[in-house]
């Protein structure tokens, strides 16, 4: 079944806590490694998108999110920290790429991806990096869309299940039009 969406940029909170906890549920427990470990706890989880959103409200972090066009669900999020070091102001990290299990493959993770560098140079950006766990769908969609591959370091992070992660680092340079 094809997923109809839409991306907005989250402006104000309209009450979005349920549906991102939903969303990181589902991607921790189809093993994805974005910080969080099996079992779910669902107050780990709630308490790191009301503290996400606090600093989106703040202007420390953009927040963009895609939304089914029929049941108005998010199925997918990415973030774009600009809150660094003062000595680093041309650059962002993108962070927290998630896509809900029934919507990949749809190419709803690649205007995600679209949009928060759209929203980069709006930003003022023109130097983005992230990190994505190895051999991940993830690390195929980033080199697609033009972002360079730096380079791995081995058992990194973990996956929920407790075993260990290597991470591939990715930059990509911004055209400041």
């Amino acid at each position: 079944m094809e997923t109809t969406y839409y991306i907005e940029r989250v402006t104000s909170q309209r009450n979005l806590v349920p549906g991102l906890v939903e969303l990181t549920t589902n991607v921790v427990e189809g093993g994805a490694s974005v910080g969080f470990m099996l079992p779910v706890s669902q107050m780990k989880i709630l308490n790191f998108w009301k503290r996400v959103l606090i600093r989106v409200e703040q202007g420390e972090i953009i927040l963009i999110i895609a939304r089914d066009t029929i049941s108005n669900t998010i199925i997918g999020t990415v973030q774009l920290v600009l809150d660094l070091p003062e000595n680093q102001p041309h650059r962002a990290e993108v962070a927290k790429m998630q896509v809900l299990s029934h919507a990949r493959n749809q190419g709803v993770g690649g205007m995600l991806l679209k949009t928060i560098e759209d929203e980069a140079v709006k930003a003022g950006k023109s130097l983005l990096v992230l990190d994505t766990a190895t051999g991940s769908p993830a690390e195929k969609l980033y080199a697609s869309h033009g972002w360079k591959r730096v380079g791995e370091i081995p058992f990194y992070a973990l996956y929920p299940n407790g075993s260990l992660c290597n991470t591939t680092f990715f930059f990509k340079s911004l055209s400041m039009n």
